[in-house]
């Protein structure tokens, strides 16, 4: 059978949206800035984007067949993709819950948005910034409020010892610092 008539896996739109697990009842807390980053690339994607794919998959088309043009093809799949990521990005929106850290600043318990230094049992310090899940980055200190060292992290104050359970161990952790942004 021609390619052009098979149907892909219906399976592929719904891996890519799965979202990452919430707490029973927790709702997706979220920064401003991550909020504002979320919305702009929602934009970027319906304003500019996607018409631009559009229109050269429009264009492909018009080409003839499209079995064999790799313009249409490469477009089609393009296009999949983006609304694959417009729809996440609106399901995302559409629960998120914008938390503003700077209301906290100069308070010394830990809560969403946060940067805190702690130090380990071996004497490894490090510093960590809580807040969504759709904004982590763990490549830049940042961890999500549903992270296994945020939950242990979270309510805790400057000086406070913990315990930090990990799958290989507990690990004692002691709060040297918390910080949060100035308005």
């Amino acid at each position: 059978m021609n390619k052009a008539f098979t149907k892909e896996s219906d399976h592929e739109d719904d891996d890519e949206l799965q979202l990452p697990e919430l707490p029973s009842g927790g709702k997706n807390y979220i920064t401003p800035q991550g909020y504002a980053a979320l919305r702009a690339e929602f934009a970027e994607l319906m304003d500019n984007e996607r018409p631009k794919i559009v229109e050269a998959v429009h264009w492909a088309a018009s080409n003839g067949d499209r079995s064999e043009n790799g313009d249409y093809i490469y477009g089609k799949k393009r296009l999949r993709e983006i609304d694959r990521r417009i729809r996440f990005l609106t399901k995302r929106l559409e629960i998120a819950e914008i938390a503003d850290p700077s209301v906290h600043h100069g308070n010394d318990q830990i809560f969403f948005g946060a940067t805190v230094t702690y130090v380990d049992d071996a004497n490894f310090e490090r510093t960590v910034r809580i807040i969504g899940i759709d904004e982590a980055d763990s490549s830049k200190g940042e961890v999500s409020w549903i992270s296994p060292i945020a939950r242990t992290l979270l309510k805790a104050r400057v000086g406070d010892e913990l315990k930090l359970v990990m799958p290989e161990r507990v690990a004692n952790i002691e709060v040297l610092a918390v910080h949060y942004p100035a308005n």
